[in-house]
């Protein structure tokens, strides 16, 4: 089988007050690899994964250094045929942004923002709340198996105690949100012009 580094998709949130709320979002894409070859390593400044998808006839390894350190106790990872989803606490609580992902820096190929998941960090208050629930729910102590909601099969204890994640629904809300106030603002605008003419002619008609 031949090696690859997978791509892993990412984005984050941050807030020097909630924990909750200052994180960071990371998807690897790895289809179709079973529990039985996964294996993934979490601590606070490093990330390990390895995988072997037997359809695809793909080995898949992964090394990252985190910019700062994670809170892995509080970190969750959720594990489908498409992709693992990871969200990882930042340990500091701090109102900025990270300014990258990666410790060192330089630019990766295989790194890629989430554009789907991103918020810009001066309009991360606008984000809808229902964006960050599909993530909650209580600590689970495990992993789903191919495509499941149902966590379990994969010892967390030996990584630090993070938690399992939910099954996720439709993650994105940022745009749409984006998209509803640019919808808003149209309308305000074509009235404006409407007002505009309409005065337009009235200053016409005592003259005509």
């Amino acid at each position: 089988m031949s090696q690859l580094t997978p791509e892993v998709l990412w984005a984050q949130r941050s807030s020097s007050a909630d924990p909750e709320k200052n994180f960071i979002y990371l998807t690897i894409s790895v289809p179709d690899v079973p529990k039985e070859s996964f294996k993934l390593d979490l601590k606070p400044t490093t990330l390990t994964f390895s995988g072997k998808s037997n359809t695809l006839k793909r080995d898949y390894q992964l090394n990252l250094e985190f910019y700062a350190e994670i809170d892995v106790e509080n970190s969750q990872v959720h594990h489908t045929q498409r992709n693992v989803e990871l969200k990882l606490r930042k340990k500091e609580l701090k109102e900025e942004y990270w300014p990258r992902l990666l410790k060192e820096a330089k630019k990766v190929q295989f790194l890629k923002t989430d554009f789907d998941k991103w918020v810009d960090e001066d309009e991360q208050n606008e984000a809808p709340e229902e964006d960050l629930s599909q993530f909650g729910g209580a600590g689970m102590g495990g992993m789903p198996g191919m495509g499941g909601g149902d966590f379990g099969g994969i010892d967390f204890s030996k990584l630090g105690g993070a938690g399992g994640m939910p099954d996720l629904g439709a993650l994105g809300g940022e745009d749409d949100e984006e998209d509803e106030d640019d919808d808003d603002d149209m309308p305000a605008l074509e009235g404006e012009d409407d007002a505009t003419a309409t005065d337009a002619k009235a200053d016409v008609k005592p003259s005509a």
